[in-house]
């Protein structure tokens, strides 16, 4: 007997058995059992995921021998026949190859003889959006009013090609494209069934390949066995995909991390030695980036990702926010750019490298890795203080100094890690002043102080003090904004507010009764007050009036800015 690859051989064959579609199987097993049918079902959905599968269970559970139902008994003739595909009155066309109006005109032609064998005759027309608009023409009428004994079931992958008048004249279903656990799962089902060796971590490579389709999946699962020769193993499936070990970029991201460019070179040495795909590695940068930030902002995000959670968790707490985000921009614009790079491994080089220059580091740590600023640098006189910044510029060099050489341009880091901002002058000379009181009960005035920018910023920005006990940073903040406060958010506010009042605070939020105006709605109110007086003021002037009259015009809001000043400027 010829080997029947699993994605026919496990092909579902009753609702029970469809992954992830239960939105779908819901509604039609409830329409079966109350025999409420309508005659078009137009099912959409990308490649993969069930469309033609769901049409073929549907057609056996309208003709089975045992009675109409939700779940036909799969042993009669007909289930037999429709399972096999030589059910005479379920009629399979694909309209991609009969796309002309002379096809549908056969279909139609022979809708009105009744069925030869099961009580229904079914149509199903595959990537219906390929018929010709002719042909659609012709078959609206027959879509709209069929003969009773007659069910159309239409599949898509592209439903917006498809005419509004045949759209109304179906019940839609989208189906939805299947999570990488879903199709793992199944997987793990099919291999266990067939007695096959797997490893976990490979399926779930596979899973993240099949990109939601299923039947992807089970094609590449095939590829797999044959390749490990019987077996599914992770080191396999990377090698066939061209993917990489999870674990290497884990240790990519924490090279940048820690600032050391010499293991990050080493680390995407050992990673070219697998001749992978680099523009699928930043892929899969970007993606792991995007956990990391869930983690980082949403309370009780778990990785669905297998093995991930460790891997996740670290970066988390050793990535701050901004970063997380820098580096996720990086790596999408790197894979964007990826063809233009002389090589693709120059490319990825340079994406990395972009990461670890603009990586945001302490104050103490800009001089270790910036070793020609340090030599070029005077000594600071004795007494001073560094100060982190949210940003700085670099050092502009006396004209003395640029006369005698011209020192290589290096970026400055964002000092935005572990040191707290110092609310501090500093005058010409480099020496810092005393620092300039600041009103505890001024929160815009504790929020500049603070440095507070950033998503930290936001939060602080959409929050009203309450009041300062001791150690306790009284804050309210409105249900709306409720999602600004992540406890990574939380700990760096506390870590900023404590530098500025001088002492360990603790920030907790509660409700208010009659909380105060946050900043942000002070701001926007502010705005808004500039904004009307500006379109005022832009409305009575005498030249404006003048042209309005002579050319018939009418001043438009939106195109009047209002300038901090006060001014108005038309745009």
């Amino acid at each position: 007997m010829s080997y029947q690859v699993l994605a026919r051989k496990w092909r579902p064959k009753r609702f029970a058995e469809l992954v992830g579609q239960e939105h779908v199987v819901r509604a039609l097993s409830n329409a079966l059992d109350s025999d409420r049918m309508h005659h078009a079902f137009l099912f959409t959905g990308t490649r993969g995921v069930g469309k033609t599968t769901i049409a073929r269970i549907f057609a056996k559970s309208l003709n089975c021998e045992r009675g109409q139902s939700s779940t036909p008994c799969g042993e009669c003739g007909a289930c037999r026949d429709i399972d096999a595909g030589r059910f005479i009155d379920l009629l399979e066309i694909d309209a991609a190859s009969n796309t002309g109006i002379d096809d549908v005109r056969e279909v139609i032609e022979n809708a009105q003889y009744t069925p030869a064998r099961g009580r229904f005759k079914v149509y199903l027309i595959d990537e219906v959006h390929m018929l010709s608009k002719p042909a659609f023409n012709a078959l609206l009428k027959t879509l709209e009013e069929p003969p009773p004994h007659v069910k159309f079931l239409l599949a898509t992958t592209d439903p917006q090609k498809l005419p509004i008048t045949v759209l109304s004249r179906c019940l839609k279903f989208n189906l939805k494209r299947l999570l990488p656990e879903q199709i793992s799962g199944q997987m793990k089902h099919i291999l266990e069934a067939e007695n096959i060796r797997f490893e976990a971590t490979a399926l779930a490579e596979l899973a993240r390949a099949a990109d939601g389709s299923l039947r992807d999946g089970l094609s590449l699962l095939d590829q797999a066995i044959a390749y490990g020769a019987g077996s599914v193993r992770a080191a396999d499936v990377r090698a066939m995909l061209g993917t990489i070990e999870r674990g290497r970029l884990f240790a990519l991201l924490g090279a940048i991390d820690t600032g050391d460019g010499e293991a990050l070179l080493a680390e995407i040495e050992r990673l070219a030695e697998f001749s992978p795909d680099f523009a699928a590695v930043l892929e899969e940068i970007a993606g792991v980036l995007h956990r990391v930030q869930l983690k980082q902002l949403v309370r009780g995000y778990i990785s669905s990702e297998e093995g991930d959670d460790a891997g996740i968790a670290a970066l988390a707490a050793s990535l701050v926010p901004e970063a997380a985000q820098l580096y996720y921009q990086i790596a999408i614009a790197g894979r964007r750019d990826l063809p233009l790079a002389p090589t693709p491994r120059a490319g990825f080089e340079m994406t990395m490298l972009r990461m670890l220059a603009f990586r945001p580091v302490a104050a103490g740590e800009a001089k270790a890795h910036n070793p020609a600023a340090t030599a070029q640098q005077a000594p600071a006189p004795s007494g001073s203080t560094r100060v982190a910044r949210e940003s700085s510029s670099p050092p502009v060099p006396s004209s003395a100094t640029r006369a005698a050489t011209t020192p290589a341009l290096s970026p400055q880091p964002l000092a935005l890690r572990s040191e707290p901002v110092v609310n501090a002058a500093t005058d010409t000379a480099g020496i810092s002043t005393t620092p300039a009181p600041v009103d505890l009960d001024d929160w815009p005035a504790l929020i500049e102080a603070a440095g507070l920018k950033g998503p930290v910023g936001q939060l602080a920005q959409h929050s009203s003090l309450v009041a300062i006990d001791g150690g306790v940073v009284r804050l309210a903040l409105k249900p709306a904004h409720e999602h600004f406060s992540a406890p990574p958010l939380i700990a760096m506010m506390e870590q900023k507010l404590s530098a500025v009042i001088g002492h360990s605070v603790k920030v907790k939020f509660e409700k208010a009764a009659t909380p105060q105006e946050a900043p942000a709605e002070a701001a926007q109110r502010e705005r808004s007050a500039r904004q009307l007086a500006a379109e005022e003021s832009l409305a009575s002037d005498p030249g404006v009036q003048s042209l309005l009259r002579e050319f018939g015009g009418r001043l438009l809001g939106d195109s009047v800015r209002a300038e901090p000043n006060g001014k108005s400027v038309e745009k």
